[in-house]
């Protein structure tokens, strides 16, 4: 029966998701904040409730963006992508 992978800690990958988020966050608020502007100089008749869907809608997707890209990256540099990268085909009775 094959042996599991040993898990790394997951406590200094939790840390450093947090640290880039905490960033990635001020960074979606600041580009929400730069798409409500434009949304509002570019129209007389300016809207709440269109002002809110901006903010939130660009937010949330910039955040999201920011929040999958760095669960590949910490994915990667915790070594979990190189069995899916590995595309030779594995023979029981190859020596290599």
């Amino acid at each position: 029966m094959p042996s599991q992978d040993p898990t790394p800690p997951l406590a200094p990958l939790k840390r450093e998701f947090l640290k880039i988020m905490r960033w990635g966050g001020l960074f979606a608020l600041a580009i929400a904040g730069l798409a409500v502007v434009l949304v509002a100089q570019g129209d007389e008749t300016v809207h709440i409730h269109m002002l809110i869907a901006t903010a939130l809608g660009v937010g949330l997707s910039v955040l999201l963006g920011i929040a999958l890209m760095t669960l590949v990256f910490l994915s990667s540099r915790m070594g979990q992508d190189a069995d899916a990268a590995d595309h030779s085909q594995k023979d029981e009775h190859d020596p290599r």
